[in-house]
């Protein structure tokens, strides 16, 4: 953190505006979401918001259950934010912050019950469906974690399952039938510097928060997951208020979603 940027963006958030000229709770614009956008996936989104871009893509393939769940499909989750999105990332294993956004996705997709898993079993202890959803960074101009949730609820919305052909896959026959969705979860990242509570955070305060939380929630207002970041604690006043923010932006995420 640089005390001097630090303490410029806090100076412009004691006049209610941004160092881009938004306000507090304002998102960047424009936010867009292009489904479809790869015909190699069974499902895949691409999600604009601002600069940052995102490209998620959403993979069916068959496994074997987890012990535990026998009669249920299995989700996996995972991240890779490229160097030509942002010269700061690296190639090579997933860092802390790849691991991190794939938790916190997978996280709001799975503590919402989006999947309905008992409806990927193929055979009982032996084989079911398998849901990977990739996330891939295009550009990073800053939260990415709203970009991504959003792009992978609606890759989600657009997979459809590949034919099964003398029990394998055919990944070039689509058969239509969409996956078992129960709830539309919306991820909205609040960030407090300061005093002051943001949403959609650019890359410049990105670097100056001091904590955030992101809170995933359904649209009958049903709290799904919270996951905290940054340095400096929160007090119980300080979640409620973030909660509450995450609960009123959420309908507005909500309506890109509608389709």
């Amino acid at each position: 953190m640089n005390d001097n940027e630090h303490n410029h963006i806090l100076a412009i958030l004691d006049k209610g505006m941004r160092l881009d000229g938004r306000k507090p709770l304002d998102y960047r614009k424009p936010i867009t979401i292009q489904r479809g956008f790869t015909s190699t996936a069974e499902g895949s989104a691409k999600v604009t918001i601002g600069e940052t871009e995102v490209l998620v893509g959403v993979k069916l393939d068959l496994g074997k259950p987890f012990p535990d769940t026998p009669d249920e499909g299995a989700i996996m989750v995972g991240a890779e934010l490229l160097p030509l999105s942002n010269p700061e990332f690296e190639l090579g294993p997933p860092g802390i912050q790849a691991i991190e956004l794939a938790r916190i996705v997978d996280r709001g997709i799975r503590e919402s019950k989006m999947i309905g898993l008992n409806k990927l079993s193929v055979k009982s202890g032996e084989q079911c469906w398998v849901v990977s959803i990739d996330i891939c960074t295009l550009n990073d101009a800053g939260n990415l974690i709203d970009a991504s949730a959003l792009g992978a609820v609606a890759a989600l919305q657009e997979a459809k399952f590949p034919a099964l052909k003398d029990g394998k896959v055919d990944y070039q026959d689509k058969t239509g039938k969409k996956l078992p969705l129960a709830c539309m979860p919306v991820t909205v990242n609040v960030c407090k510097i300061g005093n002051h509570f943001i949403v959609d955070p650019s890359t410049e305060e990105e670097r100056n928060i001091d904590a955030r939380l992101a809170v995933v929630s359904l649209e009958d207002g049903q709290l799904c997951a919270l996951q905290k970041g940054g340095d400096a604690p929160l007090t119980p006043e300080d979640i409620n208020k973030m909660i509450a923010l995450a609960m009123e932006k959420a309908k507005e995420q909500r309506t890109y979603l509608k389709h």
